[in-house]
């Protein structure tokens, strides 16, 4: 097995980002904004947008589909490589937004309050930050099944033409500090036969619905909802759903 990503689009929450801008107007500051999953599509809406990610290789892969883009989506696009607990900026931003489990990488209460003071550093007053983790499901914290790979995704097909079959499986669990290490296994098929399996294993902390209101209002936000999808379902209509929180900048 090699050590790679395949990123697997998630096209429903991307208009639900690029609504959000809508209603409340740039500049948007994207963390952990990757490859340009939902980077780009605001860019494309005609917002100013500074993305920052920790991975020199992700903003690569970002900055050449960036050089696709006409002349004027690139100019509305900034990136930066740097730390989500210590990146400093000097605009600030209406709208500061963290999706897809980006949180979930920091492993320790400290990091995670040293990110969030951040983020609140480098919004404008009223301004609205949104963080998007997973709603800890209990069975599978504790379900022995999951340490297998877990059969719950279709094929997808890369634009080369790759058939992938995306699995997950827990490689292991620390209950007492809310960390699994998960592995997610890629089943590859070529185009011209030939298979493939790579995989890509990382730590991830969870967080409950309540912990991530406190840890807001710690490091001076202002909480307004907290959603179970991207339809902005309330939260507990969905099991386990979402959890997106929506702060403002007192």
């Amino acid at each position: 097995k090699k050590s790679i990503l395949i990123c697997v689009p998630r096209a429903q929450d991307v208009e639900f980002f690029v609504s959000l801008a809508r209603e409340s107007g740039g500049p948007v500051l994207e963390l952990g904004c990757g490859t340009g999953r939902v980077l780009l599509p605001l860019a494309r809406a005609g917002f100013e947008i500074f993305g920052v990610d920790n991975s020199l290789s992700m903003l690569a892969v970002c900055k050449e589909k960036l050089n696709r883009e006409p002349a004027e989506v690139r100019s509305r696009v900034k990136l930066m490589q740097a730390d989500m607990r210590n990146f400093d900026l000097h605009p600030e931003f209406r709208v500061i937004v963290m999706p897809f489990r980006s949180f979930q990488h920091i492993l320790t209460a400290e990091d995670q309050v040293a990110t969030l003071e951040n983020v609140h550093r480098h919004l404008s007053r009223g301004g609205k930050f949104v963080l998007d983790v997973f709603n800890p499901m209990l069975e599978r914290l504790v379900d022995q099944n999951y340490l297998e790979e877990t059969d719950e995704e279709p094929e997808f097909t890369m634009p080369d033409g790759r058939r992938v079959i995306r699995r997950a499986r827990v490689l292991s669990r620390d209950l007492f500090n809310q960390i699994q290490e998960v592995e997610l296994v890629y089943h590859v098929t070529h185009p011209d036969g030939r298979e493939e399996e790579l995989a890509h294993r990382f730590p991830m902390r969870y967080l409950f619905r309540y912990e991530g209101e406190h840890i807001l209002a710690r490091c001076g936000f202002k909480f307004e909802n907290v959603y179970a999808d991207y339809d902005k379902s309330p939260y507990g209509s969905k099991y386990p759903g979402e959890l997106i929180f929506i702060a403002r900048k007192q």
